[in-house]
Parts: structure tokens; C-alpha cells; sequence
């Protein structure tokens, strides 16, 4: 106990009993464990007091960790959106764009367009 061998714990007994006399070493040995007891229940609040603030550090940690995680995937799923959205749009503009061609070509060339619209496109399909 506190790196002291038997016959030094011995030597302060004796010595206690020579000083304190019989009368008051029981009374001196109830004061010094009461006095052990408070300090080892003060380190003990202290180390529990320690541990939960780690734990409440490390709680907030993960939970920025998940903000940032959410908050990636939520770009993420933006981003996609929105290159879908330009795959749509693109595929409207060419479509809008080959019906102007197309409009273009009939102006260019009114009698097959004629010939189109009368007979129908599937012959302009085949020609």
C-alpha cells in the first residue's frame, strides 16, 4: 500500500500509538479513513465527471459527422437531379430542333412537302 513495506507501516503504528496514546488513536484512525474516503469519492465524481463530458464530446463528433455525411449526400442527390433534368432538357431541345429542321427542309423544298403532308410521311420515310 502506497509503495511502504510491512515493517514501515508497523513503524508509523507504533509511533501513532506513542503519540495519540490508546485513548485517541481510534478516534484518529476513524478521522483518517473518513478523510481517505472523501478523497477517493472526490477523484471518483471527478473521473465520472470526465468520462461523460468524453462521451458527450465524442456524441458531438458523430453528429457532425453525420450532418456532414447528410449533408454530402444530400449535394450528391442534388447533382444527380439536376444531370438528369440536363439529360431531359437535352432530349427536348434535339427533338424541337429536328421538328425546326424538318420545317426548314419543307420550306426549302415545298413541293415534296406537299407531297408529304397529302400522302402522308410514311413514303418520306421510305424515300
Amino acid at each position: 500500500m502506497f509503495g511502504m513495506s510491512f515493517f514501515e507501516i508497523f513503524v508509523i503504528a507504533v509511533v501513532a500509538v506513542l503519540v495519540l496514546g490508546p485513548d485517541k488513536l481510534p478516534q484518529a484512525m476513524i478521522n483518517i479513513a473518513k478523510f481517505f474516503k472523501l478523497i477517493k469519492k472526490s477523484v471518483n465524481d471527478a473521473k465520472s465527471s470526465f468520462d461523460q463530458e468524453m462521451k458527450i464530446s465524442e456524441l458531438k463528433e458523430d453528429a457532425k459527422k453525420y450532418k456532414e455525411n447528410m449533408t454530402k449526400t444530400t449535394e450528391n442527390v442534388r447533382k444527380k437531379l439536376t444531370f438528369e433534368e440536363l439529360d431531359e432538357l437535352k432530349k427536348n431541345i434535339s427533338e424541337v430542333s429536328d421538328s425546326i429542321n424538318k420545317g426548314v427542309q419543307s420550306i426549302k423544298d415545298p413541293k415534296s412537302a406537299i407531297k408529304n403532308a397529302v400522302l402522308g410521311d410514311d413514303e418520306s420515310k421510305e424515300a
